[in-house]
């Protein structure tokens, strides 16, 4: 593991955050004598980032708690275009007006993990199309185009991977990378940013704005990118069979985000303590080498301490408190998930296997006939097996409301209204 003199590398380093960077030792030089600014870009491709984010928004967070000054780029201009990183296929266009309705969700993201302000040190939130959508497009190619090299283009992964592959890539994507080059460029005027990170899947791209930067004549500029990050399985991160696991709190439960952290592989918990907790390093070695069924316990540390960061740490406890009384005491918690059906419908009696459906456990009947068929359906802690039950209110507790598990750990209140 590297050294360094800079207390935000040495954090990155130790905590598990760096993947490649630029000029090391320039890079070092610079954050160790004076506040720098940096910057991740952040497309507007949904209503809300998922766990899979989470690394780099980790970036920005420890960047400002060590002293400097995060720039939270959104994308409204580069959503119009549509980044060909890692993709098969290009990106299905957004209108204009979606993108900015996913903007307004996004940025309640990042609330939890950085200052916003008008400090020195206090987090800025920019957007790209203030400046893509207002430039001219032959003024643009005239001052910057001429410092554009296809042939570097062309080898960039995010192309070449197509290319080699003869997927079709449009002009359009090919131009996303002169566009996220010129983001660099334009930030180091307003802002003096000197630094962005990003996905090692993004280097290419950075890479390009450090090139356009040098030929563009700003100070030098330095790229610093964190490796993609899959469980010890191969699973995507932030990805479940279920859906994503969304950091907007508006549109996950927080049970649903300390379970996900719950669920983590044995061999993923030192790994995740380090890059999703502030805990410290002596404290996370303790709790990685431990075994068997006390590893449990650091999987519940790891989701609560995650959960914190994203949900604040009254939910976060309050969560882990639910998961205990459910799964250790077999209670039926009043702030688990939760689901509203009709009142009527339990009057007249409800089809178990549309329930299941709609509480969102399976996502047809047939797979909730396949959840009964082996024993993993329970309505009030007890199983189930007749796939045709008619579930009616006699299945209500007083407070008008029914457990319904799948498994062991997913586990969902259909509350009568």
């Amino acid at each position: 593991m590297a050294t360094f003199k800079s207390d935000f590398l040495q954090t990155l380093s130790e905590r598990g955050f760096i993947h490649q960077i630029s000029d090391e030792t320039g890079l070092d030089d610079l954050l160790s004598k004076e506040s720098v600014t940096a910057y991740i870009g952040f497309d507007a491709t949904a209503k809300s980032l998922h766990v899979g984010s989470m690394t780099q928004i980790m970036l920005l967070h420890w960047f400002q708690k060590t002293g400097h000054r995060p720039i939270a780029l959104m994308g409204g201009g580069t959503s119009m275009v549509g980044d060909p990183s890692g993709k098969d296929d290009a990106r299905q266009l957004m209108t204009r007006e979606l993108i900015d309705a996913n903007k307004t969700e996004i940025m309640k993201c990042f609330a939890p993990f950085m200052t916003f302000g008008d400090g020195p040190t206090d987090a800025i939130m920019a957007d790209n199309a203030d400046w893509l959508l207002e430039l001219n497009y032959v003024d643009f190619l005239r001052e910057y185009g001429r410092h554009l090299s296809v042939n570097a283009m062309l080898a960039r992964d995010s192309v070449k991977t197509r290319l080699d592959r003869e997927q079709h890539l449009s002009f359009l994507e090919f131009n996303y990378m002169c566009l996220q080059a010129y983001d660099f460029v334009e930030l180091n005027r307003r802002y003096d940013c000197r630094l962005q990170m990003g996905g090692s899947d993004q280097w290419g791209n950075i890479v390009s704005g450090v090139d356009l930067g040098r030929r563009s004549g700003c100070e030098q500029l330095f790229a610093l990118t964190s490796p993609l990050l899959a469980t010890a399985s191969g699973a995507k991160m932030g990805k479940t069979a279920s859906g994503a696991v969304w950091l907007n709190p508006d549109m996950l439960p927080t049970f649903d985000f300390w379970q996900y952290w719950r669920n983590t592989e044995d061999a993923d918990v030192g790994k995740f303590l380090k890059l999703f907790t502030e805990l410290p390093l002596d404290e996370i070695a303790r709790l990685e080498a431990l075994e068997g069924a006390e590893l449990n316990e650091a999987k519940k540390i790891l989701a609560t301490e995650a959960t914190s960061l994203v949900h604040g740490r009254d939910l976060a406890e309050q969560a882990a408190e639910t998961a205990r009384k459910t799964f250790e005491e077999g209670a039926k918690a009043s702030d688990l998930p939760s689901v509203s059906i009709a009142a009527a419908d339990f009057e007249a009696g409800a089809g178990l296997l549309g329930l299941i459906v709609t509480a969102g456990l399976a996502k047809s009947n047939g797979e909730a006939r396949r959840h009964i068929k082996a024993g993993a359906i329970k309505i009030n802690d007890e199983p189930v097996s007749d796939e045709g039950l008619t579930v009616d209110s006699g299945y209500l507790d007083a407070d008008g409301s029914m457990k319904l598990s799948f498994g062991k750990k997913r586990h969902i209140l259909l509350k009568a209204q």
